[in-house]
């Protein structure tokens, strides 16, 4: 994972070390022209703007008028300054504490645009709380295709986990009420919601969205994103979160991402914790994520 990034970065901090022979000090200007590189491949690595220019006034800030002395590892220096700006963007939250933490049945709603492989991933989620001792409860919400209704299905057939469903073109949030009455029933401790995957300029679509989120009242809205679309899956973030507070994201296909800048944009732009990546399509292919752990791995070498 995330090769391109390491890459890029590993290249840029040689750059930054060879550039400077002898003894020196970071002045401004200088110190503009030896971030130029580590820049740009930020930029190429898709991480957002705003969070290219968050990064750039954390290393200013801590390398501004610095003496570095010959011999004197600057490279170092700024992998270990760009590991700490990269570090206080995250927010961990662990999501199955927070679980333990809370009320039954614990709601939680997925929601995302077509195509990200949300469905595959509460599939996972359920598959995470059961090693974990808890008992799940999934709610198939996407009433607009008898093919989303026929995959959750399959999925929790699998599982042994009971679908709450109605029929085609039923009401939403009347799926996702009977689900958690059933949960509290039967004493589940989680409601999975699975909602219709939906592009942010449906209208209608997202109005629905904000019902089921007004019945369903979930304690936690995870946004699901694919993390192969950079940049693009911040625009998403930014539109969803108009028509549900989201609390949280899943990020899917990590294991073929190579830049790794969705997931920091992704948390710049929510401030709040990424709880998993998906890793693969089987049910175990899900990493808890940790900003300690994602840091150290895309500016290993």
């Amino acid at each position: 994972m995330f090769s391109f990034f390491k890459k890029k970065v590993a290249s840029n901090t040689r750059k930054i070390s060879e550039a400077l022979k002898g003894e020196v000090t970071l002045d401004e200007s200088r110190l503009e022209d030896l971030l130029y590189d580590l820049e740009i491949s930020l930029i190429e690595s898709d991480v957002a703007l705003e969070v290219v220019d968050k990064i750039k006034d954390d290393l200013k800030n801590s390398l501004l008028g610095k003496t570095f002395e010959r011999g004197e590892d600057l490279a170092g220096v700024v992998k270990d300054a760009l590991k700490k700006s990269l570090k206080d963007i995250f927010v961990d939250e662990d999501l199955i504490e927070v679980i333990r933490g809370g009320g039954r049945p614990f709601v939680i709603a997925f929601i995302g645009v077509n195509g990200t492989g949300k469905t595959t991933t509460i599939a996972k989620v359920a598959t995470a709380l059961e090693k974990e001792g808890l008992s799940s409860v999934i709610a198939a919400c996407d009433t607009y295709r008898a093919g989303a209704i026929e995959q959750i299905e399959q999925h929790a057939e699998k599982l042994g986990v009971r679908l709450i469903k109605h029929g085609l073109g039923a009401d939403a949030a009347a799926v996702a009420f009977d689900a958690i009455e059933h949960a509290r029933a039967k004493d589940k401790d989680v409601v999975l919601i699975d909602t219709a995957g939906r592009m942010d300029t449906n209208v209608n679509l997202m109005d629905e969205l904000k019902k089921v989120v007004r019945i369903a009242k979930p304690d936690r809205v995870i946004f699901v994103g694919d993390a192969l679309t950079g940049n693009a899956v911040v625009d998403q973030v930014l539109a969803f979160n108009k028509y549900a507070s989201i609390d949280g994201a899943i990020l899917t296909k990590a294991d073929a991402d190579a830049k790794g800048g969705a997931a920091i944009s992704v948390a710049f732009i929510l401030k709040k914790p990424i709880y998993y990546l998906g890793t693969g399509q089987q049910y175990g292919d899900l990493l808890k994520f940790s900003s300690q752990w994602f840091v150290d791995e895309i500016l290993s070498e």
